[in-house]
């Protein structure tokens, strides 16, 4: 029998219930008002570098991405959509909105520990296809590579550009163990291999 790892987390203070917590509708709210955001969105806007999309997307919710950020939207993990909320929030809010700054990457292993546990409660099942590989991106996202096996998985069901890209981030981790992109932000030093691959015009973010 899995274990439930939900109940063994590190918990940044006492929950609160239901009944105790004024700001419940407000989250609520909040939470519908992200995920409506993305969806009218739309892949154009995913998946490219827009400076207007990000500055209105950085000071609609600036506020919530530090919320969550603070483990204080841990109870959107009750729903579905509330989930997806919180994977906009902690693992692509951060990409555009602080792009080019370590603080793209700050959310990166709260993102994987959260969404693991929506996940396990089926969150990613209850919502459409071009919405569910924001449950999964997390996982491509990591410089770990069980994550990225892990983030093939989730995706073979998916197919197509989804699970291609997801192979892609794999490929990268084999052969480096690292996405080289990221080096400059991080302070690392690149290799002369990691170098070639830039130049040469490998995924760069």
């Amino acid at each position: 029998m899995r274990s439930n790892r939900w109940t063994r987390l590190p918990s940044p203070g006492r929950r609160i219930t239901d009944r105790e917590d004024p700001m419940k509708n407000d989250k609520a709210a909040l939470s519908a008002e992200i995920v409506d955001f993305w969806k009218k969105a739309g892949p154009d806007k995913w998946f490219d570098k827009d400076a207007a999309f990000d500055s209105h997307f950085h000071d609609r919710f600036r506020d919530a991405h530090f919320a969550a950020a603070r483990r204080e939207l841990d109870d959107w993990l009750e729903g579905a959509e509330s989930s997806l909320a919180l994977m906009l929030l902690l693992d692509q809010f951060p990409r555009n909105c602080f792009r080019d700054t370590a603080h793209m990457y700050a959310t990166d292993p709260l993102a994987r520990l959260l969404t693991d546990e929506a996940i396990r409660r089926g969150h990613d099942q209850a919502v459409g296809d071009d919405l569910r590989v924001f449950f999964y991106l997390p996982f491509s996202h990591a410089e770990d590579m069980a994550a990225q096996h892990r983030a093939c998985r989730l995706n073979q069901p998916l197919g197509g550009l989804y699970l291609h890209h997801a192979e892609e981030h794999r490929e990268i981790i084999e052969r480096f163990g690292r996405f080289p992109h990221r080096n400059d932000i991080l302070l690392r030093e690149t290799t002369p291999e990691e170098r070639q691959y830039l130049e040469e015009g490998g995924f760069s973010g």
